[in-house]
């Protein structure tokens, strides 16, 4: 659910908003049907109540074409719902319930081990268990699978699970959060992307919002400029960036080609208001000639 408001409201005030809008989301699924757009078939994991809205969650893979037959359902938590309010300059606060899907268990992951072992790029994120990432992470590892997390909500993460992972994909705050620094800490960006090598992530691929994007690797380090576009509403522009990166990795490209593309597609995204309805197809990504912002 969405609401305009002209900035984040203070301790105890009230601001009167506009625009409420109610829709699909939800990291994990915004991330899978990004990817079903852009052309590849992708297989969802995830856990969804036996609600209306989880009912509404799979007539909307079904219609995307996204791969739900794994998805799990249950009476005991409702379907993940999240609250954004977005300012005057389209930036977002997002407060989130996880609701069933902290009902995704290892187990779950262990019976979905042949879809892992079958894949080109394993894609994952922090709206469920970190217990049941690092299962899915540690099977795409041992499968010679490429592994991708984008680390959101930002929490801290052991070191074994970091040592699973080959693309590690936070924004300048996550980046922070997980080497324990203060969200908004100033040191450069370059020098928080090692840190995180340091605990074992084999390429750090950090979002800089209309700066593009950062690659720091054992390598070095690689700077991919944005692209210049009015911005309608940010949210969601990083999962159209990890799908994106995902089914550029999986066709093959380059890293520093597919992360350009990953860029275009989140620039695309903050031009319209909504996730799902900004997702980019493949033929809208190939049809828009942006310029570098930078």
């Amino acid at each position: 659910m969405w609401m305009e408001a002209p900035r984040v409201p203070a301790k105890g005030e009230t601001l009167i908003g506009r625009g409420f809008m109610a829709g699909p989301g939800g990291k994990g699924s915004n991330q899978a049907i990004g990817v079903a757009r852009l052309g590849l078939p992708v297989q969802l994991l995830a856990c969804i109540g036996t609600d209306a809205l989880g009912d509404e969650a799979m007539a909307l893979w079904a219609q995307e074409s996204v791969d739900a037959s794994a998805v799990v359902r249950s009476s005991d938590s409702p379907t993940m719902v999240g609250f954004i309010i977005l300012d005057a300059e389209g930036d977002n606060r997002i407060l989130i319930d996880p609701g069933a899907n902290s009902l995704l268990t290892t187990e779950h992951v262990t019976t979905f081990t042949p879809a892992i072992q079958d894949s080109q790029i394993l894609l994952t994120q922090l709206e469920i268990p970190v217990s049941t990432v690092g299962a899915a992470l540690r099977i795409g590892r041992e499968s010679g699978v490429t592994t991708v997390l984008n680390p959101a909500p930002a929490q801290h993460l052991p070191s074994e699970i970091l040592a699973t992972i080959d693309i590690l994909t936070p924004n300048q705050s996550e980046a922070r959060i997980l080497v324990g620094l203060d969200a908004n800490d100033p040191r450069p960006d370059e020098e928080v992307a090692e840190k995180i090598l340091d605990l074992g992530v084999e390429v750090v691929v950090m979002t800089l919002g209309p700066a593009g994007a950062l690659m720091v690797s054992a390598q070095g380090i690689e700077r991919c400029p944005g692209y210049a576009i009015d911005v309608v509403d940010t949210t969601g522009a990083g999962d159209g960036f990890n799908a994106a990166l995902a089914v550029s990795l999986a066709e093959g490209r380059p890293l520093s080609a597919a992360v350009d593309r990953a860029n275009h597609a989140g620039a695309l995204m903050v031009a319209t208001a909504g996730v799902v309805p900004a997702l980019p197809t493949r033929v809208e990504l190939d049809g828009h000639d942006l310029s570098k912002s930078m």
